[in-house]
């Protein structure tokens, strides 16, 4: 009951700006082969957007799947210079060492608006909502990047799981001509579907409020409609309770998902400039 409300709220809310979102954002999501694009870590939306302070020494990997296989440690360059036709994948990973200590209004705010039913219910269930929080904290992102004409080469990579701790998976690439007008994708926790996630998806070039925002069913699924071409942001935050004994409350984490969709009709015969 109390996810099912929780949920419910969520997605009452207005869709503010997401200032816990972060994600990895490529100059370009599309880029010519032999050419490059320059890679950044942003956080938050609207005003409140900004390029990510976080320590180098936080950053547990940064790295791109190629479309043939091989895998290029970013840590240090802060570009990828495709060498090979095809969709490449991006991945951040930071260590669970920062932490967050919010007042009891403005966590219990949070939590509402991010649909962290498993927050709400353990501080009801421990008589602890009139209570500031603790929570450590680490974020996880992942980037899609096409190298040659949208659809050409191989687009494998817009399905791979590559074992984040809280993953978003696209169900099919998005140059597949089957996804028609749907935007599918899986939130995996831990290797496991995740019911019960709040989704958002935000338009990264108009991005004060997220466009779309849906609750993931029972096996980790949303469905929303195909956004238009521009650059966009899938986002995801999952919370799991701690005894408190450390000081800490809960052990939280930030995932994302950033791609490109391109305008209709651009095929592999369009190269890009």
């Amino acid at each position: 009951m109390i996810a099912r409300l929780l949920t419910v709220a969520a997605l009452c809310l207005p869709l503010a700006a997401g200032a816990h979102d972060f994600w990895v954002n490529p100059d370009r999501f599309v880029v010519s082969v032999g050419a490059s694009t320059g890679l950044s870590m942003q956080v938050g939306h609207g005003d409140a957007r900004r390029t990510s302070p976080i320590p180098s020494r936080r950053i547990l990997r940064f790295a791109a799947w190629t479309p043939g296989g091989d895998v290029i440690d970013l840590r240090g360059d802060g570009k990828l210079a495709p060498t090979e036709a095809g969709l490449h994948l991006l991945v951040l990973e930071t260590d669970a060492n920062a932490q967050s200590h919010l007042p009891a209004d403005r966590f219990n705010a949070y939590v509402k608006e991010e649909g962290l039913w498993p927050a709400a219910a353990a501080r009801e269930q421990r008589g602890t909502t009139g209570r500031d929080a603790i929570e450590r904290y680490r974020r996880v992102a992942k980037a899609l990047v096409q190298a040659g004409a949208p659809g050409e080469g191989n687009q494998d990579l817009a399905t791979k799981r590559v074992g984040l701790p809280l993953e978003i998976v696209l169900v099919a690439p998005l140059s597949d001509p089957d996804g028609g007008d749907t935007l599918a994708a899986q939130v995996v926790f831990e290797g496991r579907p995740l019911a019960g996630a709040l989704v958002k998806l935000t338009d990264l070039d108009h991005d004060a409020t997220p466009a779309a925002a849906q609750v993931t069913d029972r096996d980790g699924l949303v469905r929303l409609r195909r956004p238009p071409p521009g650059n966009w942001l899938l986002n995801v935050i999952w919370t799991t309770p701690l005894s408190g004994a450390e000081g800490i409350d809960f052990d939280t984490i930030f995932s994302s998902l950033s791609f490109g969709v391109p305008p209709a009709g651009l095929s592999s015969g369009h190269a890009p400039t």
